[in-house]
């Protein structure tokens, strides 16, 4: 398959897990990824790999909350590629404690990682998509950005943040075949979600098995976790697709996780 030949897409947080797949399968069907990261030597080991496989990547350094080195990073694809067509957004962390004892800062580190990350290299990108009338954005959101899960406030509160970004740019980028949607993951095995685990078991004083069963898949059908091949399905499909009939849309990808 080859639905991105030609197709330059910026993807963040792309040097491991989530990203880092996408990437990989963009690659692997003929695109460009642009991997944006905030480990250069992790970003540049990615774009190599990709390489070595017969295709082409470009590796950038990007802290998404620092304005001036997303701007730096999107004109350097432009120089380079002389475009850009995608935009995945996908760069997040996490920080698990109950609102009573959440810090301050890190309440407002994580959502200038998720909202405001999401913002700025939007922003970046569309004056070149608008320019060129086409563009795909892609948010990553979570089944967070529907529903609500204990010790995770600035989370879920980012993640529903997203599905209202991608509603407006899909209202404003129409007119410019720019399309915006939200690929929403259950639970997927990547280290920020193995990290929660021991921390969740503490806030919550269960065990770590009790905290992956009753907590992060208590909800799926199978007791399966979400695959990063799964979600990067998803968000193939939508950036990949030929018209914005598929705009302002949140798709939650999980085994189970039924919801309106």
């Amino acid at each position: 398959m080859s639905r991105f030949k030609g197709r330059i897409a910026i993807v963040t947080g792309a040097a491991s897990g989530i990203g880092k797949e996408i990437a990989l399968r963009i690659a692997a069907e003929g695109g460009v990824p642009v991997i944006a990261d905030l480990n250069l030597d992790a970003a540049n080991a990615t774009a190599k790999a990709i390489a070595a496989k017969g295709g082409d990547a470009f590796a950038v350094a990007m802290n998404v909350t620092d304005e001036e080195q997303v701007e730096k990073g999107v004109a350097d694809t432009v120089a380079k590629y002389g475009k850009i067509d995608i935009l995945v957004s996908n760069a997040g962390i996490q920080i698990v404690k109950p609102i009573v004892d959440f810090p301050f800062a890190d309440w407002k580190k994580l959502l200038a990682i998720h909202l405001d990350g999401a913002f700025l290299t939007t922003k970046a990108c569309l004056k070149h998509m608008y320019k060129a009338k086409y563009g795909r954005v892609v948010y990553m959101g979570s089944v967070h950005s529907k529903e609500a899960s204990k010790l995770k406030a600035p989370y879920v509160t980012a993640k529903h943040g997203l599905i209202g970004l991608a509603k407006v740019l899909a209202k404003e980028g129409a007119e410019y075949n720019v399309s915006a949607n939200v690929v929403c993951p259950g639970f997927v095995r990547t280290p920020l979600v193995d990290k929660q685990i021991p921390e969740q078991a503490k806030e919550l004083n269960i065990t770590e098995e009790q905290v992956i069963k009753n907590v992060m898949l208590k909800d799926t059908v199978d007791g399966q976790f979400t695959t990063t091949d799964e979600v990067a399905d998803a968000v193939l499909f939508f950036a990949a697709a030929s018209s914005t009939a598929f705009t302002g849309q949140s798709a939650v990808v999980s085994h189970g996780w039924f919801m309106q």
